[in-house]
């Protein structure tokens, strides 16, 4: 069964955010959900990108005004 995790990046800069969803996803399985929440434009664009280059399922969405959750479903 596939479990959930949040990870709050929420008032960190690059490349703190990066380096979490990076731990976070090593000690994940195959069809968990990570999800980051970021308030940092630059995380915003750069975990999203690293996540899609490393073969993951990637949606974001924006939570609130300058907010947003990155949704990484591990794939592999």
């Amino acid at each position: 069964m596939s479990k959930e995790v949040e990870l709050d990046c929420l008032g960190e800069a690059c490349p703190v955010p990066l380096i979490k969803a990076e731990k976070a996803l090593e000690g994940m399985d195959v069809g968990d959900v990570l999800i980051c929440q970021i308030d940092h434009s630059c995380a915003m664009k750069n975990v999203p990108e690293w996540a899609r280059e490393q073969g993951h399922n990637v949606e974001v969405e924006e939570v609130d005004d300058g907010e947003w959750e990155v949704i990484i479903e591990k794939v592999k």
